[in-house]
């Protein structure tokens, strides 16, 4: 068994560590202030190749694997995690939809953007009352000749209030009219078009830089060959492809984890009490040595999750362990690391109180704490 990575895997994480610490930390105290959403920092992204590192090179991609993918989510994660957070959204769930779902033709005209950066991608699932129960959605879509017209409400969705987002997959209910029965089918909405609205932009408690938004259907029409994939099959593809974006915030937990680590032990070793570094404290130290096991444990499931991934393997049940304890040690993480600091760590000057306040959510996204133990416990139960 071995565990090393390839020269290339090797070469982007190096890459991406690089970026991070040159352009990425120097901002994201300010971001997260402001609000800003960092285009150039996002342009700079693409030009590095980031969102098309899994996909062929017809299709826009550099012809990589999805460990080197998330390899770089990490690292990106290490310095903000909302541009993490991007990375997952556009490339690991909505750029991977395209690419196994959709059409050639679909592939030309909405994944070859995506996978060059030029476009961001956003993911439609959740609604206001179809959260965990992803099968609840009430957003409607009914054919009429060649057009479908979409009639529903999305909530809490990432990227599209960017200016750079081109589409949003969205689910939605369908009739058929052979049998009268409803199914789920999934659609490519492009941003732009008539009928789609964005509702309010989220007032959120961290990610200030992360565009999070309503996405309102009102007699919006698209045309029929917006279907994407399978009739029928349209949850089904949506979970599909959330078992990468599982491992994808597997990898932006330990991003974030790290960053709190690198923080925690920099300040213990310059902070004095009773004339002594605090780090020469067992109380500390243990703390850190703990900080630093998890997250190296973090890191080898979702690697591991991802390996699978790349060599066509089953994956469902390593990518729910990987979301799932990475999500919760990041908050455990981020808590010791502001813990480690005292008073200051509660300061906003200091950037643990930032990784405190962006942890929580990572136990929510992509499937909650409790989902991802009732996929695990199904899972041992139907391998069992």
């Amino acid at each position: 068994m071995d565990f090393r990575l390839t020269e290339e895997q090797e070469m982007i994480r190096k890459m991406c560590h690089e970026f991070t610490d040159d352009v990425i930390m120097p901002r994201a105290e300010q971001m997260d202030k402001t609000g800003e959403y960092p285009y150039d920092i996002i342009e700079q992204m693409a030009e590095l190749g980031l969102m098309g590192i899994p996909f062929p090179e017809e299709y826009g991609g550099s012809g990589g694997d999805w460990v080197s993918m998330h390899l770089a989510i990490e690292e990106i994660s290490r310095g903000d995690c909302t541009l993490g957070a991007l990375l997952d959204v556009t490339t690991s769930v909505v750029a991977q939809e395209l690419y196994v779902f959709s059409t050639e033709e679909q592939k030309k005209k909405w994944l070859i953007p995506i996978a060059k950066g030029e476009a961001i991608g956003a993911f439609g699932l959740t609604e206001p009352d179809a959260g965990s129960d992803a099968g609840a959605t009430k957003t409607t879509a009914a054919l009429d000749g060649d057009e479908w017209v979409i009639n529903g409400t999305k909530q809490f969705i990432t990227n599209i209030g960017l200016d750079n987002a081109s589409l949003v997959i969205i689910t939605a209910r369908c009739r058929r009219s052979e049998d009268g029965k409803d199914i789920i089918n999934t659609f490519i909405v492009p941003k732009g078009t008539s009928g789609f609205t964005l509702g309010k932009r989220y007032d959120k408690m961290g990610w200030m830089s992360s565009a999070t938004n309503e996405c309102i259907f009102e007699n919006c029409r698209i045309p029929r060959d917006y279907l994407l994939g399978e009739e029928g099959r349209g949850l089904a593809q949506h979970l599909a492809v959330l078992d990468t974006g599982r491992i994808s915030v597997g990898a932006v937990s330990v991003g974030l984890a790290q960053a709190c680590l690198e923080a925690a032990l920099s300040y213990a070793q310059q902070r004095y009490q009773f004339g002594k570094p605090i780090y020469s404290y067992q109380g500390v130290s243990f703390k850190i040595a703990d900080m630093a096991m998890n997250i190296e444990l973090a890191r080898n499931i979702y690697l591991k999750a991802a390996w699978l991934k790349d060599n066509n393997l089953p994956h469902t049940l390593e990518s729910s362990y990987a979301k799932l304890f990475a999500s919760e040690m990041a908050e455990r993480v981020a808590s010791d690391a502001l813990q480690i600091h005292g008073g200051y760590g509660y300061m906003n000057e200091y950037p643990v109180s930032r990784y405190y306040k962006g942890a929580k959510l990572l136990q929510i996204v992509e499937g909650t704490s409790e989902i991802q133990r009732l996929v695990i416990s199904r899972n041992l139960l139907n391998n069992g």
